[in-house]
């Protein structure tokens, strides 16, 4: 894939010729590392289609992952409206970009800072991914009254009957044209959807990876 770069002569270099960039996971938006990158860097990462920045401590080029096997696969380039932040899309290749082993460098959240790691709570994410989590959550750890774990309990005569269920509402819904029914029996849908996912071992990313393989392909008949 080819990737436009920015107007480098118009981007906005701090005095030490360097640009801050901000790398996001391209399926579920979450922030995975800030770091920064020069014209070099830039050019490195456009021609190459694997995310270079400069490190600042090392004074050098830095390809991402080249030693640690975490690299950054380029997905998308852009620069904000100062033109003084960069912001990365990128396809995060092995187990994360933190140099702790954590998924994301935004794992802290309370006072005390820890050490990150495998086990390091997961970055925030779109809404859907966010409530997959939830889902899995109860799914490994069940909650006495919970309604995802009734669910779960019921298996697929359960989970597949209330999928059925909503979307019949849904499609009513539709017959309607009532937008916040709509909205509503949708949410139902995808909820539901999660739980069956979450009960056959299913992860949402492989549900997102199935939808970013398809955009773009050729057009079926």
């Amino acid at each position: 894939m080819s990737i436009v770069g920015p107007p480098v002569d118009r981007l906005r270099f701090n005095e030490a010729g360097l640009i801050p960039a901000v790398a996001q996971d391209w399926l579920d938006g979450a922030v995975l590392m800030v770091a920064w990158m020069n014209r070099e860097a830039i050019d490195c990462t456009l021609a190459s289609g694997e995310v270079h920045y400069w490190s600042r401590s090392r004074q050098e080029l830095w390809h991402k992952g080249a030693t640690s096997g975490q690299i950054q696969a380029l997905k998308g380039l852009r620069y904000d409206c100062d033109a003084d932040v960069l912001l990365l899309t990128v396809e995060q290749r092995g187990d994360g970009a933190c140099h702790t082993g954590a998924r994301s460098c935004f794992y802290d959240a309370g006072p005390v800072p820890t050490s990150g790691g495998a086990s390091a709570p997961q970055p925030p994410a779109d809404v859907c991914t966010e409530l997959m989590r939830v889902i899995e959550g109860r799914r490994d750890r069940p909650e006495p009254g919970s309604y995802t774990n009734k669910l779960l309990e019921g298996g697929d005569n359960r989970i597949l009957k209330k999928i059925g269920e909503e979307s019949a509402e849904f499609v009513m819904a539709c017959k309607d044209a009532n937008a916040a029914e709509i909205a509503g029996e949708a949410a139902d849908i995808v909820f539901h959807l999660q739980v069956a996912l979450a009960h056959h071992g299913v992860s949402w990313r492989q549900v997102q990876e199935v939808l970013a393989q398809r955009r773009g392909a050729p057009r079926r008949d």
